[in-house]
């Protein structure tokens, strides 16, 4: 149940390519000049760090890079991410690279341009080869007010079709990220789902996310089911069912991400906070199957 890397590697995402395996994450600090730090390792297990994947974005050179996600589409490496300063103006960008590895180059634009918030973009290709974008945007509407899912279709790697369709909205008070919270000039119980990733299994869309609060136990992960990649989604469970404090024993666990080995086992990749809570770090564990979705088996 040891982390597999030492250092801070939050909402962590791993690629696999060629057979050899490429982990980035959300870091505390750029390395070498660079944001994200990059791992490779060729069994899931030991892992080497290569640096900083991410060349700065003009003015945001001290800005807070969070959660990259990597496709690979026709020869070129894409990277999502967001950047802002703090939470203050978190948006969606891309960048690429000829190297699973980068360095990573941003494209100068907003993805989506208009969300005054929006963070963890997460690719995904359905079987007809179309691309997906889910992230997490801000929602002021409603009962359960605070960031929630969306997806929309990537008209090309670099480009989305401008209608975003809601994936989930917060339902249960177990997503409660912090209530009396101060935003938007309100007072609100805020709720927070964030951090979706897609996979079709079985002929079914299952989409893991993060709820409640990154900061301390309550954080865990859920997944919703739907027969198209646009939804309608819903949740079997109304709990942290995947990952949580309980089931784990980590504290904090989530920010999850699922990836494939070369014998066709699934893994479930996700951060939990060390025992003094001042790192968030790496985990990968075995995923499963079963008839009412997915379980995970310690590592």
């Amino acid at each position: 149940m040891s982390p597999l890397h030492p250092g801070y590697f939050a909402d962590p995402f791993i690629l696999r390519h060629q057979n050899q395996y490429f982990a980035f994450g959300t870091g505390q600090h750029a390395r070498e000049g660079r944001a994200f730090e990059v791992l490779t390792s060729t069994d899931l297990i030991h892992w080497t760090s290569l640096g900083g994947a991410l060349e700065p974005v003009e003015g945001f050179e001290e800005g807070d890079y969070w959660a990259p996600e990597v496709a690979f589409s026709d020869g070129t490496f894409y990277m999502y991410y967001s950047v802002g300063h703090g939470d203050k103006g978190q948006h969606l960008r891309v960048a690429t690279s000829q190297k699973p590895e980068g360095p990573y180059i941003d494209q100068k634009l907003k993805l989506v341009p208009d969300e005054p918030f929006a963070i963890d973009p997460s690719p995904f290709q359905d079987e007809d080869g179309q691309w997906y974008l889910y992230y997490a945007r801000d929602f002021l509407d409603g009962d359960r007010v605070g960031t929630a899912l969306v997806v929309d279709r990537l008209k090309s790697m670099t480009e989305l079709e401008g209608n975003p369709q809601v994936v989930l909205r917060a339902s249960q008070d177990w997503q409660i990220y912090q209530r009396n919270r101060e935003m938007y000039g309100q007072t609100l119980d805020w709720h927070t789902l964030e951090g979706p990733f897609v996979v079709k299994r079985n002929g079914k869309c299952y989409c893991f996310y993060s709820g409640g609060a990154w900061i301390n136990d309550t954080y865990g992960v859920n997944f919703a089911v739907a027969d198209h990649p646009l939804g309608p989604w819903t949740e079997p469970l109304g709990h942290a069912s995947v990952l949580n404090t309980h089931l784990t024993g980590l504290t904090g666990p989530g920010h999850n991400a699922v990836v494939t080995d070369a014998e066709g086992q699934d893994h479930i990749v996700f951060h939990a906070w060390n025992t003094e809570q001042t790192q968030r770090q790496l985990y990968v564990w075995p995923l499963e199957w079963r008839e009412m979705g997915p379980v995970v088996g310690k590592g």
